[in-house]
């Protein structure tokens, strides 16, 4: 696989696609055009989440800690329960994050 390739034309939802899933550990590829979290919602995980930003551009908010704006390479971990949010991605191209959530 290239985490680069098979993208939809259109994006009308964002795609998150399973790569790996283990007793402890799953990745993900999450695919962004222009999408975000709604309005006033945050992710609260049971699971540890590390990320890092391959393509694209956005902003990660941290509840209560900073707003972070990211770029290629750009990576951050997120501790379980650690209430998160995407603010913005990139509305021109595609974004292209690699998540690993992990116990």
């Amino acid at each position: 696989m290239n985490l680069f390739q098979n993208i939809p034309a259109e994006l009308p939802e964002e795609l998150s696609e399973t790569l790996l899933e283990a007793k402890y550990v799953r990745i993900e590829r999450i695919v962004s055009k222009g999408h975000c979290s709604p309005e006033g919602s945050w992710y609260d995980q049971d699971e540890d989440e590390w990320v890092v930003l391959l393509k694209g551009r956005a902003q990660l908010v941290i509840e209560g800690v900073l707003a972070i704006e990211m770029e290629p390479g750009d990576t951050y971990n997120i501790p379980a329960h650690q209430r998160h949010r995407v603010e913005w991605t990139d509305g021109d191209s595609e974004t292209i994050w690699l998540a690993i959530f992990y116990e």
